[in-house]
């Protein structure tokens, strides 16, 4: 799992889905300072321990954040109903529009509770 294979996968995307994504991936590494960097399942990813915490991947008309937990987002949205408004989600993701930065306040509550979920507060 390296870097290099999260630049080649930015490389192959279009505007503004790539720099979309690069400023989900330079927030990602502002909050997950000592996390490897590689690809999950075919999407970047960001491993602490070994296990992933964060990723994200493109869609034809939206990005997604993806917090690599089943329970992550509804936790979320049981506990504060108005965490999630503005965003389309599922179980294991946040679609994102493709042409706005990524909401920094959400990101950031995903990976504290994805850390706090690992037990690596």
């Amino acid at each position: 799992m390296t870097a290099a294979e999260i630049d080649a996968y930015l490389a192959r995307l279009d505007e503004p889905h790539r720099s979309t994504l690069a400023a989900l991936r330079d927030l990602l590494a502002a909050l997950l300072p000592n996390a490897e960097q590689g690809l999950s399942y075919a999407a970047p990813a960001f491993r602490v321990g070994g296990t992933p915490v964060a990723g994200f991947s493109a869609a034809a008309r939206h990005v997604s954040y993806l917090p690599h937990s089943g329970t992550v987002l509804t936790d979320l949205a049981a506990s504060d109903p108005t965490a999630l408004e503005g965003v389309g989600w599922s179980k294991g993701a946040v679609r994102l529009p493709a042409d706005r930065p990524p909401p920094r306040a959400l990101i950031t509550t995903l990976v504290e509770a994805r850390l706090a979920e690992l037990g690596r507060t």
